[in-house]
């Protein structure tokens, strides 16, 4: 039975064309995703989203709140709690102002596409409630770009709370790709008293789902991901606790996992180093390659 395995068909056509020079990689933009967990009676629930079929981009897969970074999210001024920037800095294998901009993007992102704000009024406290007309103000200004995130903290007097994420991992959209991201993903726990919803006008589903669960339904081929998505899952599969699956973080490997294509027995195979699973033997007609 065939897993769910996002694969875009215009895949191999763009991969032969790198491989023969005739294709220009053009340059990932930073990127931040966020992994929420809430701990349930049968284990530690995933947060995650249903990309909307119309979009052009992994449309009807399976994914978790997260965006791209704001030309703002590395504005001096923002409210800071937490370890330093240049502690994140790092963590994160970039400058002071990159990694402020990646955590800043991170929780943004989070709070505009779950309403999950990882914010609070002093550094040993996070806001309880985000729900009303003029939080959603706030968040649809956010949205727009009307608002940069430093405004927004300044606006309701809250500093950001980068000890309450963990660097998880960190994935490369391959060079084949027309759009791509160089994408930090983290954990975090849903703060007491919040509550997610689906904020994203890219979503049409949420769900709270075990990470175990999410990845038998990929592998019946009943939920579709994009590889980051199910080697996320796996990994977090293997805790028993929201809290454990957080402490675990500072330990995890941050070296970027990027897609390789390259030309074996007259195929292209792609691959994604350190795993096996995603592996594709495409066929390469100029060089007599057979059905894969």
């Amino acid at each position: 039975m065939a897993n769910g395995q996002w694969y875009p068909p215009e895949w191999p056509d763009r991969i032969r064309a790198l491989t023969e020079g005739t294709l220009t990689p053009v340059s990932p933009k930073r990127a931040a995703t966020v992994m929420l967990l809430k701990d349930t009676a049968a284990g530690p629930a995933v947060h995650m989203l249903r990309r909307r079929a119309s979009m052009a981009f992994a449309g009807g897969a399976y994914a978790y709140p997260g965006g791209g970074v704001d030309p703002r999210d590395d504005d001096h001024q923002i409210r800071w709690a937490g370890p330093t920037r240049a502690w994140w800095a790092g963590r994160l294998g970039v400058d002071e102002r990159g990694a402020q901009a990646v955590v800043c993007a991170a929780v943004r992102e989070t709070y505009e596409e779950a309403g999950v704000l990882l914010a609070g009024p002093d550094p040993d406290s996070v806001v309880g409630d985000t729900t009303g007309e003029d939080w959603e103000a706030d968040r649809a200004a956010l949205v727009a770009r009307d608002l940069s995130f430093a405004e927004f903290l300044d606006r309701r007097g809250l500093v950001l709370r980068s000890d309450l994420l963990g660097a998880w991992t960190r994935w490369i959209t391959p060079e084949f790709e027309s759009r791509r991201y160089d994408t930090w993903f983290f954990v975090a726990v849903l703060p007491e008293g919040q509550r997610t919803r689906n904020a994203s006008t890219e979503a049409d589903r949420t769900v709270w789902i075990r990470p175990q669960e999410a990845s038998d339904s990929y592998d019946k081929g009943e939920l579709t991901m994009m590889p980051p998505t199910i080697a996320t899952l796996r990994q977090l599969a293997a805790h028993t606790t929201a809290a454990e699956t957080l402490a675990a973080a500072p330990a995890r490997d941050m070296t970027p996992v990027l897609a390789r294509a390259r030309l074996v027995d007259g195929h292209i195979v792609l691959s994604w180093p350190g795993h096996d699973e995603f592996t594709k033997r495409i066929p390469n007609p100029a060089a007599g390659g057979g059905p894969a």
